[in-house]
């Protein structure tokens, strides 16, 4: 007789996609996970297959062990933070900095990442196809605005001499940022916007416990090297 196998969590989303961290997150956790890949930006066979899972038809999605399907990915890594405090990536209820983690998650979410809906499929806000390189160049500035917003800020949230955003150990922030820097308008543009954030984002990308995951599931390319 052998032991039944852990409980497994299902994650929907393609490789470098909003499921990246997630993903990311549940690696350094130690959480079984079995992976079913979806790009709903690759056409609407793909999006139908979203829709299956997610009535929204966007990705990431996770089945949790006990059945129960969440969907976006700052709530999806504010909950894994939050179920297993054990892996330290999220500050407690209690904790000095637990009000701007949430602030610069939900921050990350939706003044950045909800930007690539459109980005994604220019059409869907855009329909006049000579409009949409304006539209793809504005929203790539506003992005790079963004992050520069949040590195001003940041620098006088993050604890003096910590190495990552929020303290001394990686936390679900970071894993975000890290993720979604490497978007539109990629690294170059970030770490000059970004430079404090950026410092942050060297050591999740150097974090040895993520070494394979990064080489699987979101292969560092040119674009994401960036010198000092």
């Amino acid at each position: 007789m052998t032991d039944a196998a852990p409980p497994c969590y299902t994650l929907y989303g393609a490789p470098g996609s909003g499921a990246t961290p997630v993903h990311a997150a549940l690696t350094l956790i130690g959480a079984p996970v079995r992976t079913v890949d979806i790009a709903p930006w690759e056409g609407e066979a793909e999006r139908e297959r979203a829709g299956e899972v997610n009535p929204a038809r966007q990705v990431p999605a996770l089945r949790t062990p006990e059945g129960e399907l969440l969907t976006e990915s700052a709530a999806l890594l504010i909950w894994l933070g939050d179920r297993h405090p054990q892996a330290g990536l999220a500050p407690a209820l209690d904790h000095p900095l637990r009000g701007q983690y949430l602030r610069w998650m939900s921050y990350v979410a939706t003044q950045i990442y909800a930007l690539f809906w459109v980005r994604d499929e220019p059409s869907r806000l855009v329909p006049d196809a000579a409009a949409q390189p304006a539209m793809l160049e504005r929203s790539a500035e506003r992005i790079a605005h963004c992050w520069q917003l949040m590195d001003t800020q940041m620098r006088a949230i993050t604890p003096a001499g910590a190495p990552y955003l929020l303290g001394d150990a990686i936390s679900m922030l970071d894993l975000y940022v890290a993720v979604a820097s490497r978007w539109t308008p990629r690294r170059a543009r970030f770490a000059k916007e970004a430079p404090h954030l950026m410092a942050a984002v060297r050591r999740v990308d150097a974090e040895p416990r993520l070494q394979a995951f990064w080489a699987e599931r979101f292969p560092f390319t040119a674009d994401d090297t960036v010198e000092p």
